[in-house]
């Protein structure tokens, strides 16, 4: 039976875990009972089960019964810290806490694939390593799994990886897209303390405000955007965060923000981190203040390879047909820690659209808002390309 035609025979099974995964989001690097129904769902299949010690990660071996290569399939299972406002059946139980991502639909794909693969083991020519990922949001989990050993869980390091992200919103629902080089931009953090001196708002003149110069600094970061980076290797710096003082007659003496900035190259990203710095202090320094500017890098640009990007989109092709993938034109400006794998083993990180057929695709919740909806019926079609992508790519050899 093609890969297909079985995914479509347990996406009744996929989306009840998918359902019971949603109800308990969890949140961060420690995912026990996303950990368990994960261990539960592969439960009495031929796989080699470890799981993490710094994280609850889950990490199965599937060694085929002939001899071959190793592929990696990852999927992340964390949520996030919004309050949904769905009113899905299956919304939800936890306050504070939604799958506004989707990743309860990539754990439950990724498992799904895990049951395809394991029928056919005795034909399988190689090993596929389940990576199954807490701490995506900003907790760097992939780097963690990396640490424990995931890229050597099969005793030779993969020769390719793959990994699935669902979109709410943009692409129709079953209807995959990647691109060789940049998918995905590099993610960092600007930390700024404007350092001034207090005192009575009517009586700037004795005191040192420091709010004038920070708001200063938040313009200027828009202006070195501009003017000393190629618009062909775009740049994106917003401040999210600023906070200063408690009332309106107290001068306070700092202020801070917070700002993520954007990046697609590693030159680009090397500037940013020795610009950014040095336009903070020089102006602070410009207002007789001083000020700490922390630039912290988070997760690097997510690289596809170009090889491994032509094989995924040649996949579905072949699997769904020429008119249900695409190969973008633009990397996305979002970031992902897949690019730490991506780092160390060539692959290709997809997107899959999941926007419901009621909604419009451009009008649509985006992810991560509390009314994000991604729809059942892209789970069968992202269990059979993970599946198909390992069963080719090992035939490759």
């Amino acid at each position: 039976m093609p890969v297909r035609d079985e995914a479509e025979q347990i996406a009744g099974d996929i989306a009840e875990l998918r359902h019971a995964i949603h109800r308990e989001p969890e949140i961060g690097l420690d995912l026990p009972k996303t950990q368990r129904k994960v261990l539960d769902a592969l439960d009495g299949l031929p796989l080699e089960i470890s799981t993490g010690r710094a994280l609850s990660s889950v990490t199965a071996v599937l060694r085929g019964g002939r001899p071959g290569p190793v592929v990696l399939l990852r999927g992340d299972m964390d949520a996030l810290p919004v309050t949904e406002e769905t009113g899905l059946p299956y919304a939800s139980a936890v306050p504070g806490a939604m799958h506004a991502c989707g990743h309860d639909l990539h754990t439950a794909m990724l498992a799904g694939a895990a049951r395809l693969l394991s029928t056919r083991r005795a034909a399988l020519p190689g090993t596929v390593i389940f990576m199954f990922q807490p701490g995506e949001e900003g907790y760097a989990g992939a780097r963690y799994m990396i640490g424990e050993g995931v890229l050597d869980a099969a005793g030779e390091r993969p020769v390719a990886a793959y990994a699935l992200h669902v979109s709410s919103n943009k692409l129709p629902c079953g209807v995959f897209s990647t691109r060789p080089g940049p998918m995905l931009a590099a993610a960092d953090q600007i930390t700024v303390t404007v350092h001034g001196r207090g005192g009575h708002a009517s009586q700037p003149h004795r005191a040192a405000d420091p709010i004038p110069a920070a708001c200063e600094i938040v313009l200027a970061l828009q202006t070195l955007v501009t003017r000393k980076f190629d618009v062909f290797d775009p740049v994106v710096i917003t401040v999210g965060s600023f906070h200063a003082g408690t009332t309106d007659n107290v001068i306070p003496d700092q202020a801070r923000f917070l700002a993520t900035a954007r990046s697609y190259s590693a030159s680009s990203r090397t500037a940013l981190a020795d610009l950014v710095p040095r336009l903070v202090r020089d102006i602070a320094d410009a207002h007789g203040l001083t000020a700490d500017a922390e630039y912290a890098t988070e997760y690097p640009v997510t690289v596809n390879d170009a090889d491994e990007a032509a094989f995924a989109v040649q996949t579905i092709a072949d699997t769904f047909g020429p008119d249900r993938g695409e190969t973008a034109k633009f990397p996305i400006t979002g970031a992902e820690d897949f690019s730490f794998v991506l780092d160390e083993v060539p692959g290709a990180f997809v997107m899959l659209g999941a926007c419901p057929p009621d909604r419009d695709p451009e009008a649509a919740p985006t992810n991560h808002s509390a009314v994000a909806v991604f729809d059942d019926a892209a789970l069968p079609e992202g269990t059979a390309l993970y599946a198909e992508l390992a069963l080719r790519r090992l035939a490759q050899g």
